[in-house]
């Protein structure tokens, strides 16, 4: 009994030697420089009762703020994160006494101007009671370096797939298929600088702390399969 044929006018999932495939990768890795930077800011405060605690920790987190603020343009975005008021309690005594309040509140800030981020970051750190960690460098999402890598990567699938079919004496014909196996953003926190937890006490301002941006390595990688002439073999 003879098999009819089929209707279907797709191609074979691999090919047939009338119109054969070439499946290939294309990956692309580039080294760009950061766009932003990001610092965190812990401020802390500590006092006999409650109010006192949240008072001060007003007054600190205020100041450290309006510090950040007084950039302008260079902070891009500012952000409050975590606050708490927690009791101390005493070590020895019968019952649960509490000696003192501690306060905290945690800010973000984010900035594009790194010309200004090392001094920023010093005078912070030169608050009482202030702690400054980062700076954590990063691309933002919209990035150009993030498509320059995705096409990058879809021209060395066309080129190794045009290589091939050189090797065979053929050439490419058409496009099959093109999947994004995806692309990874450069990690915010690789390029990060010790965490710093200085008290205020000279008179002088500090000296701005020269920091160097840490280059973001941004990667792509996509398949793609092809089909192409029939080789002379």
């Amino acid at each position: 009994m003879t098999t009819p044929a089929s209707d279907d006018p797709r191609p074979a999932p691999y090919g047939t030697p009338d119109a054969p495939r070439i499946a290939v990768r294309g990956e692309a890795h580039l080294e760009v420089d950061p766009e932003i930077a990001r610092i965190g800011v812990t401020v802390a405060s500590r006092g006999k009762d409650r109010r006192a605690a949240l008072d001060d920790l007003t007054r600190r987190n205020a100041t450290a703020l309006d510090l950040i603020k007084s950039y302008g343009e260079a902070v891009e975005r500012v952000e409050t994160g975590a606050f708490s008021i927690s009791p101390e309690l005493k070590d020895k005594g019968r019952g649960e006494r509490v000696h003192a309040y501690h306060g905290s509140v945690h800010i973000t800030a984010e900035l594009t101007d790194f010309t200004a981020l090392g001094e920023l970051t010093t005078r912070l750190a030169d608050l009482e009671l202030t702690r400054v960690d980062g700076p954590w460098w990063a691309l933002r999402p919209c990035s150009p370096a993030h498509r320059e890598a995705r096409q990058q990567a879809v021209r060395e699938a066309v080129q190794r797939a045009r290589e091939y079919a050189e090797a065979l004496g053929t050439s490419l014909v058409a496009l099959v298929e093109l999947a994004d196996i995806g692309a990874e953003d450069a990690q915010p926190y690789r390029g990060r600088m010790r965490s710093m937890a200085y008290a205020a006490g000279a008179e002088d301002a500090p000296a701005a702390l020269d920091l160097e941006p840490q280059r973001q390595t941004v990667e792509a990688t996509v398949n793609a399969r092809f089909t192409m002439a029939p080789p002379t073999l």
